[in-house]
C-alpha cells in the first residue's frame, strides 16, 4: 500500500494573526524608536538649561564668566607658564590646574587664548558641572566630547560648543544679527566648531525652536545655522538663501542632519 503525505497549509486566519503579530511588532519598534528620541531632544534642552545655570552661579560667585575669569589660578593652580601666557594656554590640563582668561566679558573664540575650552574647565573646577576638561585643543579634532568640551544625549560624538560674538554678518553658517553669545550641539572637527555637516534634522531643530522659542530658524533665543555650507544632502537647513534672510523657515521634509541648534544667551 502506498503512503499519501498531506502538507497542510495556513488558514487565512493563522496568516492573518502572523501578519497583525508582525506588524504590532513593528509599530512598536518604531513608536520605541520615536519615544527615544524624543527623550534625547528633550535631554538637549535640559541640559543647556544646566549649563546656563551653572554659568550664572559660577559669575555670582566668582564676578566673571567661566573661561575668562582672571584669577582661575588663584583657586585651581596654575596649568602652565605664568597662568596668564601662552604657555599655560597651550598647556594639557590634567586635573583642576587651569589658566587665566583675559577678563573682557565674553567667552573667547579664537586660537591662542581657548577660552571656550577652558569655560568647560572652570565650571568643572568650580563643581557646578560634572566631567573633567583639558582647557585645550585635543589632537586631530580640536573639538573632543568629553575630553575638552562635555558630551550630548545625542550621541558620544556630539558635544557641546560656547562662546560669545558680536555681530554676525555675511557668514556662511550664521544668520545676520547681533549676539550676545551662544551654546551650541556640534560634531567635532578638526579645523572648525561647525565642520561639514549639521547634527540635527530640521524636524528635530524645529521641535526644539518651537518649545522653547519661536520655531523660526533666524530670530529669538534658539536659532539654527541656516544653509547649505553645514549639508550633507544637498538640501539645506532651512529656506533662506543667504544669512540676510531672517523672514526663512525650516525645510521640514529634509530629513537629514542639516542643521546645527544654536541657543542664544545673556548675562
Amino acid at each position: 500500500m502506498k503512503e499519501r503525505y498531506v502538507c497542510n497549509g495556513f488558514s487565512l486566519v493563522e496568516l492573518s494573526i502572523v501578519l497583525v503579530i508582525l506588524g504590532l511588532l513593528v509599530g512598536g519598534v518604531l513608536s520605541g524608536q520615536s519615544l527615544i528620541r524624543a527623550a534625547q531632544l528633550r535631554a538637549v534642552t535640559t541640559e543647556y538649561k544646566r549649563y546656563y545655570a551653572a554659568t550664572q552661579s559660577f559669575r555670582d560667585k566668582y564676578f566673571a564668566l567661566p573661561g575668562d575669569m582672571t584669577n582661575a589660578t588663584s583657586f585651581w593652580g596654575i596649568a602652565g607658564g605664568t597662568g596668564s601666557d601662552a604657555t599655560c594656554q597651550t598647556t594639557v590640563s590634567t586635573d583642576a590646574r587651569t589658566c587665566n582668561g583675559n577678563g573682557d566679558g565674553t567667552v573667547t573664540f579664537s586660537t591662542g587664548s581657548y577660552e571656550y575650552f577652558r569655560f568647560w574647565q572652570h565650571l568643572a573646577a568650580a563643581g557646578l558641572i560634572e566631567g573633567t576638561y583639558t582647557g585645550m585643543t585635543s589632537g586631530a579634532n580640536l573639538y573632543a566630547p568629553g575630553v575638552n568640551i562635555p558630551v550630548t544625549k545625542l550621541g558620544s560624538n556630539i558635544g557641546w560648543f560656547v562662546y560669545t560674538d558680536a555681530t554676525v554678518s555675511g557668514h556662511a553658517f550664521f544668520f545676520d544679527g547681533t549676539n550676545r553669545g551662544r551654546f551650541s550641539v556640534l560634531i567635532p572637527n578638526a579645523a572648525a566648531p561647525y565642520g561639514s555637516y549639521g547634527t540635527m534634522s530640521p524636524t528635530d531643530t524645529w521641535n526644539i525652536d518651537t518649545k522653547m522659542d519661536d520655531g523660526k530658524p533666524a530670530t529669538g533665543s534658539v536659532v539654527s545655522t541656516w544653509g547649505s555650507a553645514l549639508s550633507q544632502s544637498g538640501t539645506s537647513c532651512t529656506t533662506a538663501a543667504s544669512g540676510a534672510d531672517l523672514t526663512a523657515i525650516y525645510v521640514l521634509t529634509n530629513n537629514n542632519t542639516d542643521c546645527t541648534p544654536i541657543f542664544r544667551y545673556q548675562f
